[in-house]
């Protein structure tokens, strides 16, 4: 499992303090944090900077190079900001979050994925909307990774967003997203197939436990990647457990050494 570390994001109260403040022990704590409990890439987001969100997203990319190596997942709907991050990583080992099958959206963002090399995660949506069906998400999904590979963008480049709809406005919204996820893994395997799992339990008590179970059956759906908080032990606890019982660890190596290095609590 490809995990995101979703906490660098101005939306977060002590975050937004941080970086309203450059605050930079706050960012750093953060950032090795995430890292100690198994993030693969870090998400930052500073969108709420909407009159500058461009220099809070370069002061963030500084801070936290100085941290490490891991490396980021660029998350903003202004293309600008994307641009100026990529240019200051001058890396393509980097995610761009996202871009969608919307006209205006994938011209803007389209020409960066292939400019600059990087990954991308993409939406399962188009000018019309979120389709209520996984049939129509399947058909964005065809038309992305086809305009893709006629831009030399390889499928294990592209990580496809199911889209998570709210179950308090719709029962089925969550079956809707896992037969999504098993289709893209059954029809384009090659490709990563990542989503954020807040959006599930909108409106709704208990929200955590709707997210971890939501978390297992996507995890079995075909789910490779997740946008979570690496810091909550008992979500992360459930992932290494899907992921030996869904058979992608191994011999169990990864859950016992998991085990032995008192990780789980018994």
């Amino acid at each position: 499992m490809i995990i995101i570390g979703e906490k660098i994001n101005s939306s977060i109260k002590n975050v937004n303090e941080a970086v309203l403040t450059e605050n930079e022990s706050v960012i750093k704590e953060i950032v090795n944090k995430q890292i100690e409990y198994g993030a693969d890439y870090l998400d930052i987001n500073c969108g709420t900077f909407v009159d500058n969100e461009s220099k809070k997203m370069k002061w963030l990319i500084k801070i936290i190079k100085e941290v490490t190596g891991v490396p980021l997942c660029i998350d903003s709907p202004n293309p600008l900001v994307v641009k100026e991050g990529l240019e200051l990583l001058n890396t393509s080992n980097v995610i761009i979050n996202s871009i969608t099958a919307e006209k205006e959206r994938w011209e803007l963002f389209q020409p960066l994925v292939t400019e600059y090399n990087t990954s991308v995660i993409a939406l399962c949506m188009d000018d019309n909307g979120i389709p209520d069906n996984s049939e129509a998400r399947m058909k964005i999904a065809f038309s992305i990774a086809d305009k893709f590979s006629t831009k030399g963008v390889s499928p294990d480049r592209i990580f496809f967003d199911p889209m998570v709809k709210p179950i308090s406005t719709n029962s089925q919204n969550a079956i809707i997203t896992l037969e999504t996820i098993r289709n893209i893994r059954k029809e384009i395997p090659e490709v990563h197939i990542a989503c954020g799992l807040s959006n599930i339990s909108y409106g709704l008590p208990v929200r955590k436990l709707l997210n971890q179970a939501f978390l297992v059956s996507a995890i079995f759906a075909g789910l490779d990647t997740a946008i979570v908080n690496p810091i909550d032990k008992k979500l992360m606890s459930l992932v290494f457990a899907s992921e030996t019982l869904a058979g992608r660890d191994d011999y169990c190596m990864e859950f016992i050494t998991k085990y032995r290095e008192g990780y789980f609590d018994e």
